[in-house]
């Protein structure tokens, strides 16, 4: 039985307040070469990823002190409440020291461990989409809808990097990207806002963490997609990392049959 959703209202006007703050910063910081540092997991951090996050956190623990949040740059808090916000202060960090204008910021809210609203803000290109799941999605305050997709032949297919996939996942995903008719690599965040504008049909990527998808995964759901893992199985904080959104209900079908397949 699904589940009645709570209101949204106050919660998605205070996430696009956090996104108006993590705008700012970012637009302050765009022209300047950032400060890099390495991870432990071999990714980029910059002093902005953490300032964003710091400035985002903190305006939450004032505004919402009993939610958790589930952040990249940072220890995790109370992440078994009710509502927990998940957040990316710079999602694509690589473009952004690249000073390729396809980063932004993500800020989830997440009901009961689930996707409920998401914000994908792109601070360059003044883009926002605003969701939540199974109700509605927004594009600069206007509403936006997947679009249907008659084959796997005929869609267009985003990933942001296979180098993140592992040599048991690729060629599962080279079946897809062998029978799509177009791939298109590299487009962070921004891929699945142009997904939930109906521009694209199809993501599918690994080696991701619930920051990285929860807005997006919101967004989509509200513009009527469908998102999950390469099993089909929804979104949750343990996720291993696989990553699949479509616009159409059939292709998400027949890319689960595909990407489960240990065939060639």
């Amino acid at each position: 039985m699904t589940q009645t959703l709570p209101p949204h209202e106050t919660f998605l006007s205070f996430a696009e307040t956090l996104a108006d703050v993590s705008r700012a910063m970012l637009r302050e910081a765009c022209d300047q070469v950032p400060q890099i540092e390495i991870k432990p997991d071999a990714s980029f951090v910059t002093t902005t990823d953490k300032a964003v996050e710091t400035a985002l956190r903190e305006r939450i623990i004032d505004a919402y002190p009993s939610h958790g949040i589930l952040g990249e740059e940072f220890e995790n808090v109370n992440t078994d409440a009710e509502f927990v916000w998940v957040l990316d202060p710079i999602d694509g960090t690589a473009p952004f020291i690249a000073g390729i204008p396809v980063y932004g910021t993500l800020i989830g809210l997440a009901w009961n461990g689930a996707p409920f609203l998401g914000v994908i803000d792109q601070p360059v290109t003044a883009d926002r989409w605003t969701g939540v799941a199974r109700s509605f999605a927004q594009h600069n305050n206007r509403p936006v809808h997947v679009r249907p997709c008659v084959s796997l032949e005929t869609a267009l297919v985003t990933c942001s990097n296979n180098d993140f996939m592992s040599d048991s996942e690729r060629p599962r995903f080279d079946r897809i990207r062998k029978r799509a008719q177009y791939v298109q690599y590299g487009g962070s965040c921004f891929a699945y806002g142009a997904m939930a504008s109906g521009r694209t049909d199809m993501a599918v990527d690994s080696g991701l963490d619930p920051f990285d998808v929860y807005a997006c995964a919101a967004v989509i759901l509200g513009a009527g997609g469908h998102f999950g893992d390469w099993t089909g199985a929804p979104l949750s904080f343990g996720m291993a990392g696989h990553v699949l959104a479509t616009g159409d209900k059939a292709r998400f079908d027949e890319a689960i049959s595909i990407l489960r397949s240990e065939g060639v």
